[in-house]
């Protein structure tokens, strides 16, 4: 009977230690992924903002810098399934991001963009070949890249799952390329543990604009060539465990500067902050729980596996030595046998 116990501890104890290595090193990388066809929307509100705000009158577009005004941003990110790169089974997904900002007392559209890009389902960096990358932040003006190229660097939507506590390359919308998101600490975000990175951008020339005149201190100029610079800083809270970001805000600055001038001496057509509102904190707080679960399902759970079957396996070893000993196939204590002589027999 002891045998019989003996063989079955060893064999639970080999299939937990094989199992817990089939769950880290095989389902884990192949189910740690973002999800295909996703669909997210997300709200950040601001209040006491400087913004150009553009009307029509008569048909005609008026431009006109407001200040004090609330704004809303929305952020809608959908899965697109058509592109070649996505497999069911693949590791690469496109994404399609659609931002809209208002003001909510006027619903006037401040501004709005639309970007599609292909990146890994693990690490959340943008990759190529990626076909029908592009941006557009002015309508009917689309930007694409060639398929081969990376148009939108770094990470866009989430940071990798185990984010660490070091710098990530980060896309920045305003300035076209990745920016760093330096690790600045740790924060807890309605009781979840997270990891806060900053992005800071100074003063940086993003463009040209053609606007009135009068809207740069030139009215005697039907129209003037501008150039549009940006300063920013974004801070995002992210769950390491899930590389959800949970929180976010982003402070910014755009200035248009009329030939002649300097930056700071120009308008201020935006100035102001938008932080991710509270029900989409909470609905994100929700998500990294939901995924931290499964996650350590799949590294917790393989530590515990490995320890109890190397126990289950060295229990199972030692009663079969032990069942060998009482055999008397060999001895327990490695002395050597000793023979006794009947009583009164003489050598």
């Amino acid at each position: 009977m002891r045998r019989v116990v003996g063989f079955v501890l060893l064999g639970l104890g080999v299939f937990a230690v094989a199992l817990g290595l089939l769950l880290r090193f095989y389902a884990f990388p192949q189910l740690a992924k973002v999800p295909l066809d996703n669909e997210t929307l997300s709200v950040a509100e601001g209040v006491d903002i400087t913004a150009l705000v553009v009307e029509s009158e008569d048909g005609v577009p008026v431009p006109e810098v407001r200040d004090h005004l609330s704004l809303k941003s929305t952020t809608y990110v959908t899965g697109d399934l058509t592109k070649p790169e996505v497999r069911s089974d693949g590791d690469v997904a496109v994404y399609v991001e659609a931002i809209r900002t208002e003001d909510q007392a006027s619903h006037i559209v401040v501004n709005a963009s639309v970007r599609s890009l292909c990146f890994d389902r693990h690490t959340g960096e943008a990759v190529a070949p990626c076909e029908g990358q592009y941006i557009e932040t002015q309508q009917g003006e689309r930007e694409t890249a060639n398929r081969n190229t990376v148009q939108q660097p770094g990470l866009s939507f989430k940071f990798p799952f185990g984010a660490e506590q070091h710098d990530y390359g980060f896309y920045d919308l305003q300035v076209r390329k990745a920016v760093t998101a330096k690790f600045d600490g740790e924060d807890t975000v309605q009781g979840l543990d997270t990891y806060r990175y900053v992005m800071q951008v100074g003063n940086t020339k993003i463009g040209e604009r053609e606007v009135p005149g009068s809207l740069v201190g030139l009215p005697e100029e039907p129209l003037v060539k501008a150039s549009l610079y940006y300063t920013g800083k974004r801070t995002l809270w992210v769950e390491p465990v899930t590389g959800v970001i949970v929180l976010g805000q982003q402070e910014m600055t755009q200035e248009l500067v009329p030939p002649g001038e300097k930056p700071g001496d120009g308008t201020v057509v935006f100035d102001g902050t938008l932080r991710l509102n509270d029900a989409t904190v909470n609905d994100n707080v929700g998500k990294a729980n939901d995924a931290m679960g499964q996650i350590r399902l799949l590294t917790t759970w393989p530590i515990f596996m490995w320890i109890g079957g190397a126990v289950l396996a060295l229990a199972g070893l030692a009663m079969l030595f032990l069942r060998r000993g009482a055999d008397g196939s060999g001895p327990v204590d490695g002395s050597p046998p000793r023979h006794r002589q009947p009583v009164g027999a003489s050598g």
